[in-house]
């Protein structure tokens, strides 16, 4: 075991150390940041609401956000390899496939926790102005945390579907959006025209957007956190079928 996460986490800095070894990585920090000001101030209407709370202005952009920048960053997690030819090469190296599952993953969604994290300054500007709920704030971080992480997940397994960054991108937002959508409220009313109570409910229950929006009420989100981290292992397990057929063809 410890042999397993020593080379978790080998691997896993040696990612992270690629990602700010590029220029686009800092490029992405301050785009990502950039577009976070904007929909707050500009389009969530911050200091018109006169309240200290980031759930509007804030967190509520986030799912849409991270549509597209989530998996800009993961569509290269393994098209890259299998375009270069080296996923061949590191899948015959005395690790197991999980092992380098998971570090990319994990390299991957610390770097966008830094990202999120480089947003502090909204909450000191808004304890500044008022006085938030900082309890409500630290849940609205973690639902965040766990939506790009999903995200991310979800792009890493489409990314090892194909040699191509650009198609893993497009089918990930594709299928990113398909799981904003069926939680999404005009979407459940649409249905609640002809479908049965139960159906809508199931549909809704698979949706990133009707847990992510627990924890911006304050929760209880413990079922919320569960549906994210099985969505999360869903995934990167289909990621590990995946590159266990490539390995044996």
């Amino acid at each position: 075991m410890n042999d397993s996460l020593r080379h978790v986490r080998t691997i896993a800095k040696r990612e992270l150390g690629g990602y700010f070894n590029s220029p686009v990585a800092y490029v992405f920090i301050v785009i990502f940041l950039l577009l976070n000001g904007f929909f707050t101030f500009k389009l969530g209407y911050y200091f018109e609401r006169g309240q200290a709370s980031l759930a509007e202005p804030f967190f509520s952009w986030h799912p849409w956000l991270y549509l597209f920048l989530v998996p800009a960053v993961g569509m290269r997690l393994w098209a890259e390899e299998r375009r270069s030819g080296t996923l061949e090469l590191l899948l015959t190296m005395p690790i197991e496939p999980w092992q380098a599952i998971l570090a990319k993953f994990l390299a991957s969604w610390i770097f966008l926790g830094i990202a999120l994290v480089l947003t502090f300054p909204i909450v000191i500007t808004t304890g500044y102005l008022g006085s938030p709920d900082y309890k409500a704030i630290f849940s609205q971080y973690l639902g965040s945390f766990l939506l790009a992480g999903t995200y991310l997940a979800v792009t890493e397994m489409m990314s090892a579907t194909t040699r191509n960054q650009i198609i893993a991108f497009i089918i990930s937002v594709v299928v990113c959006f398909g799981l904003i959508l069926c939680g999404w409220e005009p979407v459940t009313k649409l249905m609640a025209g002809w479908a049965p109570e139960s159906l809508v409910d199931l549909v809704k229950s698979l949706s990133t957007w009707h847990h992510y929006a627990a924890f911006q009420n304050g929760g209880p989100f413990l079922r919320d956190a569960l549906y994210f981290v099985s969505v999360i292992g869903f995934s990167l397990f289909s990621t590990s079928v995946v590159l266990r057929g490539v390995r044996g063809s």
